[in-house]
């Protein structure tokens, strides 16, 4: 094989190149319903990421990404600045991913919304692309996050490692690749390169301090994707069987218990999409649930916590080992405790980010009723998880009242779906949060005939501050 790449030894029978193959000059007509799902996760996501370049880290990430005073073609959104793709995709995702609202794709437990929007823009920003090959870049990018992440399975999440940050490089860069017209073989370097960018560790979710880090992984991910593409297109080579060969992606994380015929089976037929769940609180996927039940539970005013003799929570084991924290010390940790969210769901507005500020988290009366809070594996919600988020919820109060619900799919899920309505409101509060100087109405209309617009750089131009 000469440096250029010789791709003669690939083997066409590989899962892997099938499914890079399959979105290669993509020019199937996608399903109305897939196509409408692709322009409210790219308005969702905006959101998120309009509100979390307020937040510290996404101030931090940008401050840095334009440290030297350097350039380019691609927006940083809610700033005026505009850098180099790499640098707008770091910042875009790190923003997306700062808050904990962005979307999820149960199954595969991975947050699509984060990684592939901003590599996508930051992509198709700088090479002009439209706004239809956008949503297709959007619908491969999401098929692919889910088909990496359910064929690398639950052994990687299950010893530390973070899927989102694990799959989100490859799939990047190979919808990069869709978007930015790549060849083939340019297509299947990016995907070689991509797969040594794969990382990311869950040390935010062990107790000892989440740090900023989880909001990074994202934007680092989707850096990755847009730089591999990049560098494909230049003629830099990358290994054509890192997904699924020998020491590939799948040996590496998953071993024997990877599934490499995840990546195909009913490609064309189903649609990660279908299963696309839009967050409605500012915490982790696993205790939507639990905020949802209590917060109806309550009643429609806040209650007094001196009320509460216990509550008890039945979920997977996975939430059981992962967010019991009862002393959560930062924003990141809060918004991964069920201790602390069960707290904000009866005295407060779990869907106002600042009931996850410093004061909030340290206020004795919450931290004295997470003692309270008692958290078991349910059957039930072990029975169905990942592929559904179950939560059973028993509310004892003073006096001998009990008061109980359960749920196997939260609002916002695919079988309890959030309106367009709410997506856009979802949208305005976002921004009218962040206070940036962004035309709502605009972005919401330009978003929902995103197939007719000429160049994404209208978009864009529409998201800077």
């Amino acid at each position: 094989m000469n440096e250029l790449g010789d791709m003669s030894n690939i083997p066409a029978a590989s899962p892997a190149l099938h499914l890079i193959e399959h979105w290669h000059g993509q020019s199937q007509a996608f399903p109305e319903r897939i196509v409408d799902r692709a322009k409210q996760a790219l308005l969702d996501a905006l959101g998120c990421g309009l509100f979390g370049h307020t937040q510290s880290w996404g101030e931090i990430m940008s401050a840095e990404a334009c440290s030297d005073g350097s350039s380019g073609p691609c927006t940083i959104i809610g700033s005026r600045r505009t850098v180099a793709p790499s640098q707008a995709a770091l910042c875009n995702g790190t923003s997306i991913h700062g808050f904990e609202l962005d979307d999820l794709l149960p199954a595969s437990i991975v947050h699509p919304g984060t990684v592939i929007v901003p590599a996508l823009l930051a992509a198709a920003e700088a090479s002009n692309a439209s706004g239809l090959e956008l949503i297709g870049g959007i619908i491969a990018g999401y098929e692919l996050m889910s088909r990496l992440s359910l064929a690398i399975g639950m052994e990687p999440s299950h010893r530390g490692f973070h899927k989102t940050a694990v799959v989100g490089p490859v799939a990047a860069a190979i919808a990069c690749s869709v978007v930015s017209n790549l060849t083939r073989e340019q297509s299947i370097w990016a995907a070689g390169l991509a797969c040594s960018a794969s990382s990311g560790i869950k040390a935010f979710a062990n107790g000892s301090g989440g740090g900023m880090v989880k909001r990074m992984h994202g934007g680092r991910a989707a850096e990755a994707g847009v730089r591999m593409s990049r560098l494909a297109a230049r003629g830099f080579t990358g290994p054509s069987a890192a997904i699924d060969g020998q020491f590939g992606l799948l040996d590496v994380f998953a071993g024997d218990s990877a599934q490499p015929q995840c990546l195909v089976e009913g490609l064309g037929e189903q649609w990660a999409m279908d299963g696309l769940w839009v967050k409605i609180y500012p915490v982790c996927g696993w205790i939507q649930g639990v905020v949802q039940l209590l917060a109806s539970l309550r009643g429609g005013a806040p209650m007094s916590l001196d009320r509460v003799e216990k509550v008890v929570v039945g979920t997977s084991a996975f939430a059981v080992k992962n967010n019991a924290n009862m002393s959560p010390s930062d924003t990141m940790e809060a918004q991964y405790s069920i201790p602390y969210c069960v707290a904000v769901a009866l005295a407060g507005d779990a869907a106002d980010p600042s009931e996850f500020s410093a004061s909030a988290i340290h206020d004795p009366t919450r931290n004295a009723l997470a003692k309270r809070v008692e958290i078991i594996v349910d059957p039930q919600c072990e029975a169905v998880y990942p592929a559904r988020f179950g939560t059973r919820v028993e509310l004892h109060l003073a006096g001998g009242e009990m008061r109980t619900g359960t749920t196997l799919d939260p609002h916002g899920t695919a079988a309890d779906p959030c309106s367009r309505n709410e997506l856009e409101e979802k949208f305005k509060r976002l921004v009218s949060l962040s206070r940036a100087d962004v035309d709502t109405d605009a972005v919401i209309s330009m978003v929902s005939r995103l197939e007719s617009v000429r160049s994404v750089r209208e978009l864009t131009a529409l998201l800077r501050a």
